[in-house]
């Protein structure tokens, strides 16, 4: 039995604060980080695509489209870290529905955290993710003869401008993994969407050459004034026009879809 005095000094303990959002985005972002260390192999699936497309088409197709692969190099490789994150960001559905399958969302919406957090850490890992495979892309493009004019600076802006693409299109792949029920679905369902979008811009090709009625739906692609507002960071030739309707996308999807996400997590 416990005494009056054990009692009292129980009592006497102060409540421990409630978490911050702030504070339980960083615990769920912290378990992003260690699926990358208990399985590192998924960066190896992340980055063979990108690494694969940049050397195919730059020695392939680079002579014919532009006279060189030096010079090709130079148009393509912006639009091919635009190409990396859109295609990361599947990725973002696949692990969610892989939780949702395993119950631990059950048991995330039991606990007394932010209802966002378990989606901010999913996040977190895409940053990573994002960051770890525009890295090896860039290195890459050095390599082979890639010269950002807008040197660091420009690089850096570019690395943003990725990470608030990564971030807007996350949300769709996770209003997907809510919705349906295995990861494999959600990423035949996520490429489905994604492959007429990347393939139908300027990410590989002038659209100059195209046929009038497609031209005018690739110039308005979102993907489209991506990497073009991209291809001017890293070139110093951006304007403030081009950076507005590059996050135009990104920042309605994340309005749109982030409190679609919380009504669908908090509806199952």
């Amino acid at each position: 039995m416990i005494d009056s005095t054990s009692l009292q000094r129980l009592q006497s303990v102060a409540r421990p604060k409630t978490p911050s959002a702030l504070s339980n985005a960083l615990v769920f972002g912290w378990r992003a980080v260690l699926k990358f260390k208990h399985v590192p192999e998924q960066l190896f699936d992340l980055v063979m695509t990108p690494i694969m497309f940049t050397l195919l088409f730059t020695f392939v197709f680079g002579g014919a489209l532009a006279g060189s692969p030096g010079e090709y190099l130079q148009f393509f490789l912006p639009g091919i870290l635009v190409q990396t994150v859109v295609f990361n960001a599947v990725y973002s559905g696949m692990g969610l529905s892989t939780d949702l399958g395993k119950g631990l969302f059950d048991r995330f919406r039991s606990l007394p955290i932010w209802s966002l957090s378990p989606f901010a850490g999913l996040m977190v890992g895409d940053i990573l993710r994002h960051l770890i495979a525009a890295s090896i892309i860039l290195t890459i493009g050095l390599i082979l003869g890639y010269r950002p004019e807008a040197g660091i600076l420009g690089v850096l802006a570019a690395f943003a401008m990725l990470i608030a693409i990564g971030f807007g299109m996350g949300w769709v792949f996770i209003v997907l993994g809510l919705l349906i029920r295995t990861p494999t679905t959600v990423m035949t369902l996520g490429f489905t969407f994604l492959f007429p979008l990347v393939f139908a811009s300027n990410i590989m090709v002038d659209p100059g050459t195209m046929p009038d009625w497609l031209r005018a739906i690739v110039e308005v692609n979102p993907v489209s004034l991506m990497t073009t507002a991209l291809r001017g960071l890293m070139a110093g030739g951006a304007t403030l026009g081009q950076v507005v309707l590059a996050l135009i996308a990104p920042v309605a999807l994340t309005a749109i879809l982030a409190p679609t996400t919380l009504w669908l997590y908090l509806r199952r």
